[in-house]
């Protein structure tokens, strides 16, 4: 798989408000190649350095030492910083954060415009974002009268018209009901499927987790694992040594492996799960 995002050998330290004091490292050296249409999750306890690493994908940040590239282009060159932050989306948490317009359809052509993106090549961005976050029946409304879920949904739109190759989001649901955690996880699943944009999800969600092809494990600024999520998961001791959950289905599968249950350590889904047991159950009559 062609590689999209390449972070070699990143430290990053955040600098003491106290000048006497040394900087506070957060991240330690890590190194990773993100492909091209990859689905990865980033999962880490708070303070790992999981949104630090998110916001060097775009340049939010610059490293300490090491280097993020994106497709070829160096974060750290000034001159390219436009070029990056076309390439590289990023999607925060409280969507009231990124959302600056009174209308949707004016919120997400806000970028482009800064751009000077042709009026008629921005109808054309704006609807098509609309329709791929199932939010164009909603372009004429007010966001304050939208859901947790659908606000979060115009400002990935937002994030789409611009037409970046990666989309980083950084817990995007996590101020979000369950209804509204569901209806943006299918939105990233399917921008993903159908149009082959790189997702990197940062969250704390195990469930969400196990939906992604590939999930990276950050402790204390390191990378732990790096692995399918079936394979992650199945290290539920050590998941838990570091202080993260793994989904319920995979929690409850161990619990049963430890009393002699012959089960597949690596069952991750809630389908998966009841599959086995109904499987265990007409052996044992």
């Amino acid at each position: 798989m062609e590689s999209l995002i390449s972070i070699q050998d990143v430290r990053f330290s955040y600098a003491s408000e106290d000048e006497t004091e040394q900087p506070t490292e957060v991240l330690k050296g890590i190194s990773l190649e993100i492909g091209k249409g990859e689905l990865v999750a980033v999962l880490g306890h708070n303070g790992s350095g999981k949104s630090t690493l998110a916001k060097l994908l775009n340049a939010i940040l610059l490293p300490t030492s090491g280097k993020v590239l994106v497709d070829g282009i160096d974060t750290a060159d000034e001159e390219k910083l436009l070029d990056v932050r076309q390439r590289v989306g990023m999607v925060f948490q409280n969507p009231d954060n990124q959302i600056v317009a009174t209308i949707v359809e004016e919120d997400v052509a806000f970028a482009l415009e800064n751009m000077g993106v042709d009026p008629v090549e921005m109808r054309e961005r704006v609807d098509e974002a609309l329709k791929a976050v199932k939010m164009y029946d909603f372009r004429e409304h007010a966001p304050h009268q939208l859901s947790g879920g659908q606000k979060q949904r115009v400002a990935i739109a937002g994030i789409i018209a611009m037409r970046p190759d990666c989309i980083v989001l950084d817990e995007p649901t996590a101020m979000l009901d369950p209804q509204g955690r569901k209806e943006v996880m299918k939105t990233i699943k399917r921008l993903n499927r159908d149009y082959g944009i790189t997702v990197i999800l940062i969250t704390h969600e195990m469930d969400e987790a196990a939906q992604c092809q590939r999930i990276v494990v950050i402790d204390h600024g390191t990378v732990r694992m790096d692995d399918v999520p079936k394979k992650v998961f199945a290290r539920v001791d050590e998941m838990k040594e570091i202080g993260l959950d793994v989904p319920q289905a995979t929690e409850l599968v161990h619990l049963l492996r430890e009393s002699g249950c012959d089960l597949d350590p690596e069952i991750i889904t809630e389908e998966a799960c009841v599959d086995a047991l109904a499987k265990l159950f007409s052996q044992k009559r």
